[in-house]
């Protein structure tokens, strides 16, 4: 009895994407089993998020606290190779990305396109950064006496960030232009995605993910930012925060509470725009954010030894 033969011109179902947090360098779902819906700007259904809990953040913290001491001693060129390759990476699922920002932002194909091809050149720009970090943030101080006093920078440490919320752009060229800079200095990072419009930043994982980034340098979150923020603000193992997503309102998430929260263990908060929605990510970069999570190591050696 000869076996079915399926058509190859038969009709078929759709495959939908199953979208996973990024922790560590894996894809778990969150640790509730729990998911949340996303729709689009005119609140049609688009896909199931994973709903990252507190625990999932606290996992997170311990990821890229244990990624950070790789990641912060590999050699400037080693972190602009791989940020360049994250840039290939992207440019290679162009496409992709161009249709998920055009939904989550309710943008046309043309200007989501765009939006996709600004973050690609946004990781190349900081690509080129890393090893020009030291240059303009270092330097060899006079004083008196005879010794030579020499200033390093050094990153932070693990950085919590509030992703810019859904907006022109926001959902990916936002997230590139708080994320890059952070790595690009050293840092590991926890994300908070944009709760109304995770998905791009959940794809993103993806491309990280297979762009040679060592497992836990980024983590991506996907929920509540009610819950997952205040949770980075508070963690004592968290050294710095960006606010770059955080509102002006009295809840949980405004930046008021969380830079309140991150005064008990005394992180360094790089405060949001005065109307973050407002924020232009387009507008060329700039080296404060590269700067923004560093610190200067000051180091004295006697002359003639």
């Amino acid at each position: 009895m000869s076996e079915p033969v399926t058509r190859i011109d038969a009709p078929r179902l759709t495959v939908s994407k199953t979208y996973k947090l990024f922790v560590g360098g894996k894809f778990p779902r969150s640790e509730s089993g729990r998911v949340y819906e996303v729709t689009d700007t005119k609140g049609d259904w688009l896909a199931n998020a994973p709903l990252g809990t507190r625990k999932d953040t606290r996992d997170a913290v311990v990821a890229a606290r244990k990624a950070f001491a790789g990641w912060s001693g590999a050699t400037a060129y080693n972190r602009g190779q791989i940020l360049y390759r994250v840039a290939e990476m992207l440019q290679g699922r162009r496409e992709q990305f161009a249709a998920e920002v055009a939904t989550a932002e309710g943008l046309g194909g043309k200007k989501a396109a765009a939006l996709v091809d600004a973050a690609i050149d946004r990781w190349v720009w900081y690509a080129g950064w890393t090893d020009k970090i030291a240059q303009i943030a270092g330097a060899a101080n006079p004083v008196a006496g005879p010794y030579f006093n020499l200033s390093t920078p050094e990153p932070t440490g693990v950085v919590g960030v509030v992703a810019p919320q859904r907006g022109t752009g926001h959902s990916l060229l936002g997230l590139v232009s708080v994320v890059a800079p952070a790595i690009a200095a050293g840092n590991t990072v926890v994300v908070a995605a944009a709760e109304g419009a995770p998905l791009p930043a959940l794809s993103l994982g993806e491309v990280l993910a297979t762009s040679d980034l060592p497992g836990g340098v980024v983590n991506l979150l996907s929920g509540r930012t009610g819950d997952i923020a205040p949770t980075l603000a508070s963690h004592q193992d968290v050294n710095a925060l960006d606010l770059a997503g955080a509102v002006a309102d009295d809840g949980p998430a405004s930046a008021k509470a969380l830079e309140a929260a991150a005064a008990d263990t005394l992180k360094r908060v790089l405060r949001p725009a005065v109307d973050p929605a407002a924020e232009d990510w387009t507008a060329a970069p700039g080296t404060d954010r590269l700067l923004a999570f560093l610190e200067t190591k000051t180091v004295w050696h006697p002359m003639g030894v």
